[in-house]
Formats: C-alpha cells, sequence, structure tokens
C-alpha cells in the first residue's frame, strides 16, 4: 500500500469516525490527489480551524478559485459548520477531510470528475 492510500484510508476513517459520514472513496482519492504534496507536509496537511487567516486561504484558494464559487457570507458559513462537524477541539483536522466535506457541502463533485 502506497503512503498516499494509507492517508486516503485514514481520511475514511476520519470522516467515519469523527464526521459521521460515510465517504465516497473515489471522490476522496480525488480531493486528496488535488491537494498534492500539502498532504505529506505534517504541518500543510492539516488545517488549523481556529485561524482566521487560515479559513481564509481556504475560501479564497478551494472554495473561489478550485470550485468556482461566488464570494459570499455563506462560504465562511459553510466552512465553519465543516470545522464544528469535525470538531473544533480536534486539533488535527486534515486538509483533505476539509475539502471534502465542502464539496459535498456545496454539490460540487463535478469539479472532480
Amino acid at each position: 500500500m502506497s503512503k498516499r492510500d494509507e492517508l486516503i484510508a485514514k481520511y475514511a476513517e476520519e470522516l467515519s469516525g469523527k464526521c459521521n459520514m460515510t465517504p465516497d472513496m473515489a471522490l476522496l482519492t480525488k480531493v486528496t490527489i488535488g491537494c498534492g504534496p500539502a498532504i505529506y507536509n505534517d504541518d500543510a496537511s492539516t488545517v488549523a480551524g481556529s485561524d482566521p487567516a487560515e479559513l481564509e486561504t481556504i475560501k479564497k484558494n478551494f472554495l473561489i478559485k478550485k470550485l468556482g464559487l461566488d464570494d459570499s457570507p455563506r462560504l465562511m458559513e459553510a466552512i465553519n459548520a465543516v470545522i464544528d462537524t469535525y470538531g473544533r477541539s480536534n486539533r488535527s483536522k486534515y486538509r483533505a477531510v476539509v475539502y471534502y466535506m465542502l464539496v459535498k457541502h456545496f454539490g460540487k463533485e463535478a469539479a472532480y470528475a
């Protein structure tokens, strides 16, 4: 099993265990691949849910640029809802898991088709 496959399995566990979601493995794999080499870097692979600058970066670089959403207050509301679902007290919020939940939240699976 490759390192990426191990990480995808870990992310699937996070989704089912901590977020009470049954992951779409094909989509999770595509979202993980889309994160690029960041998934292998301890700092870049996680999201600091309490850092407003980090959340703003997710909004600009992922929701607006990658998913093509228009800038509006609902984007930050969705990010906060995902962070709440994942658990604010959970210190290791994996970027691929957060992105996966945002893709599902906005129904933007086609961005990874």
